[in-house]
């Protein structure tokens, strides 16, 4: 079963509630999405393993521990998860950003994959998956079935803001994928918003409607 982290960092919860607030305007909404993003990421990256390599100081010769080369991709569910990505980037510049792009049918109501460009070597990397709502989880789960597909293996979602139900649909259909939220909300409302929520991710970073 997948493991939830609820990140209850008080610099995380801070921010999270200027996000939820509805005067906050797009450019701080942008501004604190990063800056949340980049605090998750700390701790998603908790587990990175280290390799000890010597170094020279200005005082003498010791061992020190790096990154062990592990590689990390960075992929952003288009198109709210764009903005979850500079703060991770910044942490670890050396990681690879892919995208994968996912519309609602009005039908069916399932997500349709419109668009995936990834790293040639998904299948090597430690994945981090970025959306800043895991909502009815549909785009979710096939986000992550896209990376399956290429041959991804360790795979972490990560969101801002999550509902039960979401996260239900998640563990139903990739129990072996762990989730990292800053808050677990009360539900989904009739129209598929998360409920406190935040609004739509998407056009509060981007100021549409």
């Amino acid at each position: 079963m997948s493991k939830v982290v609820i990140m209850n960092h008080p610099l995380i919860q801070h921010k999270l509630t200027l996000l939820r607030d509805k005067n906050t305007g797009s450019k701080d909404f942008r501004e604190l999405l990063k800056e949340v993003a980049m605090l998750m990421g700390y701790e998603i990256t908790r587990d990175l393993t280290l390799e000890e390599v010597e170094i020279e100081t200005p005082v003498v010769k010791t061992k020190s521990k790096v990154l062990s080369g592990k590689k990390l991709a960075i992929i952003p569910i288009l198109r709210a998860g764009l903005g979850m990505v500079d703060g991770i980037v910044q942490l670890v510049p050396a990681a690879k950003v892919g995208h994968v792009g996912l519309y609602r049918d009005p039908e069916t109501l399932k997500p349709v994959e419109y668009y995936s460009k990834l790293p040639a070597d998904i299948d090597e990397r430690e994945i981090i998956i970025v959306d800043p709502m895991l909502a009815t989880g549909g785009s979710a789960v096939a986000a992550i079935d896209v990376l399956k597909k290429r041959g991804a293996k360790n795979i972490k979602l990560v969101n801002l803001v999550a509902c039960p139900e979401g996260i239900q649909e998640v563990e139903k259909y990739h129990p072996d994928v762990d989730i990292y939220v800053a808050s677990i909300d009360e539900k989904l409302n009739d129209h598929g918003y998360i409920v406190p929520g935040l609004g739509d991710a998407g056009d509060r970073i981007f100021g549409t409607k």
